[in-house]
């Protein structure tokens, strides 16, 4: 077991520490999530939520957010900007979100890191402690933020989804098999606040095994990208509960061309149970997501401790 997947399986009491940690925010202002990378694609899943929770939000990759505000919100004094990084040192996550609370914006640094950079250009901070031994790919610390900022919208996290995340990590830990592992090209469909999920998730797979994923809404699927479905093709299928129906069809159409799929809460070759519903469906499918990017990458012999060209913070001279 290397570094890597240690920290995805022993995430889980970290979770338990977070919970409770940060109360909903009471200010009514738009809510701006910036990220880069893996934070960003949180973000979007914040995001949804938050529209949801009956709050105007939106997400906004950082580089953008500092370099061309307007082009995504007018009105600095009327946001409230949550900044998400792991490190708290992310070059254009924390210019970015300098620069928003110097032009009369209200900043939140959501991190894992409370003496960070971010945390200093912040008027106010949401953190918990990340594994210590958690490297280059972000794991647990993914995981913890999601938690953190759904808290933040009053989104209650009951203790049982850390139990209910572990459950789906194991099941889908056990189902992998050679089939699954040899194909060349995965998918990863969600759909309202899972699309974020399911592009985090491609993120990893990515990142991790150097494989050909990419992430779409599922009923966007058919209009193009269906056209390079074949035998080779892997699709992961995050079901929402409220369009289950519609996925399962497309996914039928999937297996009809080629795929072999793996249905998170609905049918599939290998289809799994999820004991949670919309609300919080998105921070338990997370770490089965990490735990298949691991098996992938472990199946070509690629270590996860060292991917290729990546380091575990970006900072830009």
């Amino acid at each position: 077991m290397n570094t890597t997947e240690k920290v995805i399986l022993e995430q889980f009491p970290f979770w338990e520490k977070a919970i409770g940690t940060n109360t909903a925010t009471t200010r009514e202002d738009v809510l701006v999530y910036v990220g880069c990378g893996t934070s960003y694609y949180l973000a979007m899943s914040l995001a949804a939520y938050a529209n949801n929770a009956g709050r105007r939000a939106i997400a906004v990759p950082g580089a953008e957010w500092l370099n061309r505000p307007s082009f995504f919100w007018p009105d600095w004094k009327n946001t409230h900007v949550v900044a998400i990084s792991r490190s708290g040192e992310t070059t254009e996550t924390v210019a970015a979100a300098q620069k928003s609370r110097e032009n009369g914006a209200f900043v939140t640094a959501l991190t894992v890191e409370a003496e960070s950079s971010l945390a200093k250009h912040a008027d106010h901070v949401a953190a918990s402690p990340t594994h210590a031994e958690e490297g280059i790919v972000m794991t647990v610390s993914a995981s913890l933020m999601l938690l953190l900022g759904m808290q933040m919208i009053g989104q209650n996290i009951p203790a049982s989804v850390v139990a209910s995340a572990r459950r789906l990590a194991e099941a889908l830990d056990a189902s992998l098999n050679k089939r699954i592992l040899d194909r060349s090209h995965f998918v990863f469909l969600g759909g309202g606040p899972l699309f974020g999920i399911a592009a985090e998730g491609a993120l990893k797979l990515m990142e991790m095994s150097q494989v050909l994923t990419q992430p779409f809404h599922p009923h966007e699927y058919r209009h193009g990208p269906i056209s390079l479905v074949d035998e080779k093709t892997a699709v992961v299928m995050l079901y929402s509960t409220d369009q289950k129906d519609a996925e399962a069809t497309l996914v039928e159409e999937l297996r009809e061309k080629g795929a072999i799929v793996i249905g998170l809460g609905g049918p599939g070759d290998v289809e799994l149970s999820v004991d949670a519903d919309l609300t919080l469906s998105a921070l338990v499918f997370l770490p089965a997501l990490q735990i298949l990017g691991e098996r992938v990458a472990q199946s070509r012999g690629i270590d996860t401790v060292s991917p290729r060209h990546l380091t575990k913070v970006v900072t830009l001279a």
